[in-house]
């Protein structure tokens, strides 16, 4: 039973813990005070048992769209999936829906990993586990209404996928342990062919982010994956963590990989900056240093650069859980881009560039929050949208894609974000088994479709740096526990 958006696992922890259980930071904290390039951070707060505020999924009542600002209008985009987690315009307009459930067999570690558990279950609601998912649909909008005319289950029976890129005819499948690369004409409505493995990624027995995100490199050279970390905050031992908590550089033609960039707990949502051509990314930062700790971000992700997790977060600030300590790894730790505020579970971004949105949504990057649950205040639940000028965050995040949450229920949960064939804005609502389309309210579309795979634009992540690392490292970066970028 639910009650007031507390969950029944909490009672059986104060039960279970007694007083220690009890929230860490009880003061009203402010969250604004976490967004942007320099937010603020109360100290660490540790307890037994984390804040909780879990929302119930009720899903949405036929007619219930979210909320939008003036001068956009939202309408559903597509309905009756199983855990929809992103979406990938080709270049042709048609849009692919990523439906992904996590890999089972994950162990608990420690105690409250059950209870842990059973929490996620609810927030993530009731699935349907008679219906399939873990396959990528197709959607084509013929007469570029904003309503798909044609619908096709183009991969089925795939290993909880979750990024997408094509190029040269061929798709490319994140699944949570490997890069499979299936050949791919744009137009066709089914692959039989069979995938050939790129390049394997950290997978099992643990997998605790399993979650594999992918980006397309400008000059189409590389492919970036997205690798989270086996852990919290490394309770299941250093070795664990072998190539975690990173972004993989991954050359497209004979698979080798390197590691890019580190630190990063749980990143998602990379993309290019059209205007830059700079890799982005946001990240999950750690829990259970207390509700207002440590706050979620999106940054540029930096060639041989070092994020913190798991010896330090926000640059410098130590976290105290960790052992052994590594004063030299903490040194070298630099900040993110630009805070979001904790616990908002960020999982989507892309940039607005090549969307038909009004003025005011021209440059920037859209962000979807999944939503907190281990607070005692809801955070997240949404989709906002940062400024961007000169290729930097300008401005605050303001709020675009609302009402998510009703009455401590959520009706669904943003992840993955991406601009259609027409330049409106989709989002992937996992929870509520859907996507939608944010779209300028005067029916303004664009002139022709551009694919989330951004072509052309000069990366600075590209050619000099990539050769002198690629295949040279010994031992390989990608077995070093943590992987760093070193």
């Amino acid at each position: 039973m639910i009650k007031n958006g507390v969950s029944l696992a909490f009672m059986i922890a104060i039960q279970l813990f007694g007083p220690a259980a009890a929230f860490a930071q009880d003061a009203v904290f402010d969250t604004s005070q976490q967004i942007g390039p320099n937010p603020v951070l109360p100290k660490p707060s540790q307890s037994l048992f984390p804040a909780l505020k879990v929302a119930k999924v009720v899903g949405w009542k036929e007619g219930e769209t979210p909320h939008v600002p003036d001068g956009l209008k939202i309408t559903l985009f597509a309905k009756d999936l199983v855990s929809p987690r992103t979406v990938h315009t080709l270049p042709n307009g048609d849009v692919l829906v990523i439906q992904s459930r996590s890999p089972a067999g994950e162990p608990n570690s420690r105690p409250k990993d059950f209870i842990r558990g059973w929490i996620m279950s609810i927030s993530h609601g009731n699935q349907g586990e008679d219906k399939k998912s873990n396959l990528i649909t197709l959607f084509r909008d013929i007469n570029r209404d904003g309503l798909p005319d044609q619908r096709y289950d183009l991969l089925t029976d795939l290993n909880s996928p979750f990024g997408v890129a094509w190029i040269d005819n061929i798709l490319y499948v994140a699944s949570t342990v490997g890069i499979l690369a299936y050949p791919y004409e744009l137009g066709q409505n089914a692959i039989t062919a069979e995938p050939r493995m790129l390049t394997p990624l950290p997978g099992g027995p643990i997998n605790h982010h399993w979650t594999k995100d992918l980006a397309l490199s400008p000059d189409g050279r590389f492919l970036y994956a997205s690798v989270g970390s086996n852990s919290n905050a490394t309770e299941n031992g250093l070795e664990a963590e072998k190539g975690r908590a990173a972004v993989w550089q991954v050359d497209r033609q004979t698979g080798a990989a390197r590691v890019f960039a580190s630190g990063l707990r749980n990143p998602n949502g990379l993309s290019f900056n059209p205007e830059t051509g700079e890799l982005w990314a946001v990240v999950n930062e750690r829990d259970e240093l207390g509700p207002d700790l440590v706050p979620d971000y999106m940054t540029s992700v930096k060639d041989g650069a070092f994020y913190g997790w798991p010896w330090s977060y926000y640059g410098k600030h130590l976290d105290p859980r960790v052992f052994p300590t590594r004063p030299d790894m903490v040194d070298k730790a630099i900040a993110p881009d630009y805070a979001l505020s904790s616990h908002v579970a960020a999982l989507g971004l892309t940039f607005s560039h090549n969307s038909a949105l009004p003025g005011a949504y021209s440059n920037g990057a859209f962000i979807g929050e999944h939503g907190s649950w281990n607070r005692d205040t809801f955070n997240g639940y949404k989709v906002v949208y940062v400024p961007f000028e000169n290729g930097k965050p300008s401005g605050k995040a303001r709020d675009v894609v609302t009402g998510f949450i009703s009455d401590n229920n959520a009706r669904g949960r943003p992840v993955g974000l991406g601009i259609d064939g027409t330049g409106a804005l989709l989002v992937a609502d996992d929870a509520g088994n859907a996507v939608w389309r944010v779209a300028s309210s005067d029916g303004a579309v664009s002139e022709r479709p551009i694919g989330t795979d951004h072509i052309g634009v000069v990366s600075p992540n590209s050619q000099s740096s990539t050769d002198r690392h690629l295949g040279v490292t010994t031992p390989s970066q990608t077995e070093i526990a943590p992987a760093t970028g070193q």
